[in-house]
């Protein structure tokens, strides 16, 4: 990962040079316009999600690209499946306010031939403690302890203190007679009319389209030029 360290870095080249300045290490958000890549096929990778500070905030777009605000000493980290995690601070040395940025990512692949398949710990528990089948005369003392137990509590409510069981039961009357031709109110279910304004909108509409990633702007020859670094890259290496 620490490969991918160094080369996320040395390709955040400023796109403003007019507003560089020499020395300038504070300020407010940067703007990262960048394109993530397979570091072997070179080809763009739509769809990488990108956590910033571990929070998710956006994905590629079609073409690999995003763009993005951050902040001096913020992490940014990109996933896709097949591939390793690639992540990186933004250094509070960046001067400047806008940057391209190229991110190549590794493939992160297992041969067929390194995967082990093994019982699970659970079944090799119980195969070996696997109990004797039960016999008739098992069967039926489970049940009859089984209807013992059941009578045993519905039987509870009935004992007890005779006025304490006779004011419940009046408190139960009083409650039927009120209720008498109407709802129970252990039965009643809230309504707001506020509900119907959403449900309504959901029929018509349908649910809300899945947020677009935020459009890099790029041209082909920021694109070009972040790729050509990259191959001088790794040529000196």
């Amino acid at each position: 990962m620490k490969k991918g360290w160094l080369i996320i870095l040395s390709f955040l080249l400023p796109l403003t040079p007019g507003l560089c300045q020499v020395g300038e290490t504070t300020g407010g958000t940067l703007v990262f316009n960048g394109i993530v890549r397979d570091e072997s096929t070179f080809l763009p990778l739509p769809e990488a999600q990108i956590f910033l500070n571990r929070s998710f905030i956006a994905v590629t777009g079609e073409e690999g690209t995003f763009s993005l605000r951050v902040n001096r000493r913020d992490t940014l980290e990109f996933r896709l499946l097949g591939y390793q995690n690639a992540s990186f601070q933004v250094s509070d040395s960046l001067s400047g306010s806008e940057f391209m940025v190229g991110i190549y990512m590794q493939t992160d692949t297992i041969a067929i031939e390194e995967v082990v398949i093994i019982p699970r710990l659970e079944n090799l528990k119980y195969d070996i403690y696997k109990p004797p089948p039960t016999t008739t005369e098992m069967q039926n003392a489970r049940y009859n302890m089984a209807v013992s137990a059941y009578q045993g509590r519905m039987g509870i409510g009935k004992l007890g203190d005779p006025e304490s069981n006779y004011a419940m039961i009046h408190q139960r009357n009083l409650r039927n007679a009120s209720e008498k031709g109407t709802i129970p109110s252990d039965a009643m279910v809230g309504l707001s009319p506020f509900m119907l304004v959403g449900v309504a909108y959901l029929l018509i509409n349908g649910l809300p389209p899945k947020p677009e990633p935020f459009k890099s702007s790029l041209t082909r020859e920021e694109l070009d030029q972040i790729h050509r670094n990259y191959l001088e890259k790794l040529r000196k290496e």
